[in-house]
């Protein structure tokens, strides 16, 4: 091709039509030389006497050149669109001239269609295999679409090239360190150590900001780390270039299936195999979701027909199935730990609704749970604080009313517990506590402990003190009600003095004892404040 190009953008017909009015011809539109023909326009003005117009048509080069320059002023104006269209008609002039592929190149580029800026970057190098630029170019465009080790096999021959061109090196530098964090990523990814998966993918996309494939495996690992918003912006966004995509459709499923939407995942994984039915990944997540779902349903159904271990056991086996599955796993721990509670395992139940928590940490079910487990454990603090929790994430009137239950019992907790030392369950018959205070109070009777070390003696006055005064409390029905409620029992009755000896006498007082009492003197040891009876076995 002539190294030396006209700049005269003009076509032949302005040529012609210019040197036409020059000559004194009749001032003709363009169109009519288009359509009567020069010869025709000629002879109209000169009578066809003058002979034919001296004129200097373009060059097929001069005419690419032309439009190469008008694609320069639109790229210098970012009108890329407008400049691609000029250097795509100076290659249809001149198809064999490498740097017109280069120029195009660089608007495909601007416009982020690499792979188009791609080809153009390698015709440019077959026309022209010494064109540096062309190297420097085709090493971008691998880049950006995330092929390093192509681009540092263009860079290479760059440098072979111009050896001493420092900016070749510079760039040599930046594709290995891009392959350095893409190396990486494959590690981690190996490791399923997503969090570095992350970090490296960032410093990779970069520099590939064409990589579809490294956007989603970023896309995927942020399902793995429960980011799901920021996972399902990156799909869309590949979608919305191409709907068909296999990876991004099972990216999606993927999401889905984690944020425990097995349904709408299925039907996503069954469109992936129909789109690439080799998808390796997509089969298998596919298995794993089918049979974590019949897993789960089937402890389901040992718990509603009553086979609580066996829904245990089943429960257990099941959350060994994904790991990963931070929804599904929050809600069969949940279920394992009702398994639990029919099991009377409260403390494994605790274990159990901590962890769901520690998958999702607004599970209001597993704190309900955990609150109920922690009431019946009597840990009421801590049953105070899960419903308090509760009550944040959703203030319903049921759940204001369960905090406020366990309140009275955190304060009823903190007075004497006169259930626990008579040693009977809340719900006991009164005959129930006559019995209970019977046993105990001849155990711990003071005089029973006659011999024993001044420690024992003080211990078991305490304890007979405690048992006199629970069931003064708990035979009265009043007083028991009120006990009940959580209302100040001593308040009520203007004190809480308690005379466990009178209590006792009047609980044993009649003929059908099988001891007796005997009054004793004030030397005798007994602690005066026991009122000086001596109680004999017989």
């Amino acid at each position: 091709m002539a190294s030396t190009y006209c700049c005269d953008s003009s076509s032949d017909d302005d040529v012609v039509m210019e040197r036409h009015l020059k000559r004194g011809g009749t001032d003709y539109d363009i169109e009519t030389f288009k359509i009567r023909g020069y010869k025709e326009a000629e002879s109209d003005v000169y009578g066809g006497s003058t002979g034919p117009l001296e004129t200097h048509i373009l060059t097929t080069e001069e005419k690419a050149e032309n439009k190469k320059e008008e694609g320069n002023e639109a790229y210098k104006r970012k009108d890329y669109i407008q400049a691609e269209t000029f250097y795509s008609k100076a290659i249809e002039l001149c198809p064999n001239y490498a740097p017109y592929y280069f120029n195009r190149a660089a608007c495909h580029m601007m416009l982020s269609k690499y792979k188009a800026a791609l080809n153009d970057a390698r015709q440019s190098l077959k026309l022209d295999e010494h064109f540096v630029k062309g190297y420097l170019r085709e090493a971008k465009c691998h880049l950006a679409l995330g092929d390093g080790a192509a681009a540092e096999r263009a860079i290479l021959r760059a440098i072979q090239l111009e050896p001493d061109n420092k900016s070749l090196v510079t760039e040599l530098n930046n594709i290995q360190s891009f392959m350095k964090s893409d190396s990486e990523v494959k590690k981690s990814f190996q490791k399923q150590d997503y969090r570095t998966v992350l970090y490296h993918l960032d410093r990779c996309l970069e520099q590939a900001v064409a990589s579809v494939q490294m956007k989603l495996l970023k896309a995927e690992c942020l399902v793995y780390r429960a980011r799901y918003d920021e996972a399902q912006d990156i799909v869309y966004d590949i979608m919305r270039a191409d709907v068909n995509n296999a990876d991004a459709i099972y990216v999606r499923g993927l999401a889905l299936y984690y944020q425990d939407n097995v349904d709408k995942a299925f039907v996503h994984f069954q469109q992936v195999l129909k789109l690439a039915p080799d998808h390796t990944r997509a089969k298998e997540i596919y298995k794993k979701a089918k049979n974590l779902k019949m897993k789960k349903e089937e402890g389901n159904l040992a718990f509603r027909c009553g086979k609580i271990q066996e829904a245990y056991d089943i429960y257990t086996a099941t959350l060994e199935i994904d790991p990963n599955n931070v929804f599904t796993n929050a809600k069969l721990y949940l279920n394992r730990a009702i398994a639990c509670s029919k099991l009377n395992k409260l403390n494994q139940a605790v274990k159990d609704c901590s962890s769901a928590i520690k998958l999702d940490e607004n599970y209001v079910k597993a704190y309900l749970r955990r609150a109920k487990c922690y009431t019946d454990l009597e840990m009421h603090e801590e049953a105070v604080r899960d419903y308090e929790k509760v009550c944040k994430l959703d203030k319903s009137r049921e759940n204001t009313k369960l905090l406020q239950d366990a309140k009275l019992e955190l304060k009823k907790s903190k007075r004497k517990d006169y259930y626990r030392i008579l040693g009977i369950a809340r719900n006991a018959s009164d005959d129930d506590i006559k019995r209970a205070y019977r046993k105990r109070a001849l155990e711990h009777h003071p005089d029973r402990h006659a011999n024993a070390s001044d420690e024992i003696k003080k211990e078991q006055e305490k304890k007979f003190k405690e048992l006199g005064e629970a069931y003064g409390i708990l035979s009265d029905p009043k007083k028991k009600y009120r006990y009940d409620s959580g209302q100040d029992v001593h308040e009520s009755e203007g004190g809480g003095d308690f005379d466990p000896f009178n209590i006792f006498q009047t609980f044993y007082g009649g003929n059908n004892a099988n001891f007796a009492f005997s009054s004793s003197s004030a030397g005798s040891g007994r602690n005066p404040g026991f009122g000086g009876f001596t109680f004999q076995f017989n």
